[in-house]
């Protein structure tokens, strides 16, 4: 056995771990990794179409996401799945399984519009249900359905907006480290983390979130019909909802499951009986309705730890996003309509 290839085997074993039942297993994949459709529940007796359920789970980004390597891009990923659905003249309705936290405005605006779009163009009906988590920019999308299912214990809610900036200025102080940046305009470097942010940058932050703040107003607005601007910014002050509380206040429309969303979507389409199909790349398995359901953070004594959401602190970004409040830091900027931590 060649050097190289013993080396690779060894380094198998050691992520593997070793044992009676360990082993390596090396099989044959698909170089082509373009989307493929599986049926994962199929109704009894003759089929008059499909039902595309489509999943959007983790944080709200435009790039592409991983954690020991790189993943899909959400933004791509939704735009390729609902693509499928709009060739596939069999497909009569979509369910959007939703189960995130939120992300960046930009990334939750360009879903968003891809949804808009696909709906205008197909006229296909698009059921959102809401599982574990469509909090902020997860509700901001899950706004673009013509029907929003949530399920009881799930989370929701969370309209606001927020930016996010870390200073380090005190601790480079005490190590000292000094920082200079030759800048073509003062404001160049706003929200820089070497450095506090000042009055003037705080003020300039709070206009752009207030004018994001007013568009997911009005997207939420747009998409609950019984809701007017008005309510919506009364119960847009940052808090999530349960799944119970959102349908007392309007911001769903029925409580239920991913099934109860698949009967609503066959119900909207017109059809009785339908096959449910994913889409999903060469290596994803997809065995039942209830497949490729991740949870977006790991819970830990009832702090929502993910890798993510630390990483974007490495520049200031405008986040529709149920996250930690981290005021208490040094001398950060967070500026939140309505007085609320997401």
């Amino acid at each position: 056995m060649k050097p190289t290839i013993l080396l690779s085997t060894l380094c198998l074993f050691a992520l593997g771990g070793c044992g009676e039942e360990a082993g390596l297993l090396i099989r044959p994949v698909r170089v082509d990794q373009r989307l493929r459709e599986k049926v994962v529940q199929a109704d009894r007796g003759w089929y008059v179409g499909k039902i595309a359920l489509v999943d959007v789970s983790g944080l709200i980004v435009n790039e592409r996401v991983g954690w020991l390597s790189k993943g899909d891009n959400p933004v791509s990923l939704l735009a390729e799945k609902l693509d499928a659905a709009e060739r596939d003249q069999a497909v009569k309705a979509v369910v959007l399984r939703i189960n995130s936290p939120g992300g960046t405005v930009q990334a939750s605006e360009a879903m968003y519009k891809c949804l808009e779009r696909f709906r205008e163009r197909t006229g296909k009906p698009v059921v959102a249900c809401i599982i574990d988590m469509g909090a902020s920019g997860g509700y901001y999308l899950a706004c673009g359905a013509g029907k929003i299912i949530c399920q009881p214990s799930s989370i929701t809610g969370s309209v606001g907006v927020l930016i996010q900036t870390v200073s380090f200025a005190g601790t480079m102080q005490l190590l000292g480290i000094k920082s200079e940046a030759i800048a073509s305009g003062p404001l160049k470097t706003m929200g820089s983390p070497l450095r506090d942010v000042t009055d003037r940058e705080r003020q300039l932050f709070q206009e752009i979130v207030t004018e994001f703040f007013d568009r997911f107003v009005a997207v939420v607005a747009a998409g609950r019909p019984g809701l007017s601007p008005a309510k919506v910014r009364a119960l847009a002050d940052g808090r999530v909802y349960t799944g119970r509380q959102a349908l007392a206040a309007g911001l769903v429309d029925q409580l239920g499951d991913v099934q109860d969303a698949i009967d609503a979507a066959k119900q909207a389409a017109g059809i009785e009986r339908a096959k449910v199909v994913m889409y999903h790349r060469p290596l994803g398995y997809r065995a039942n309705v209830y497949s490729a359901a991740t949870v977006p953070g790991t819970q830990i004594n009832l702090i929502n730890f993910q890798a993510g959401e630390l990483m974007m602190l490495r520049r200031p970004m405008f986040l529709y996003l149920w996250s930690t409040d981290l005021r208490s830091a040094s001398s950060p900027a967070a500026a939140t309509p309505g007085g609320g931590t997401q």
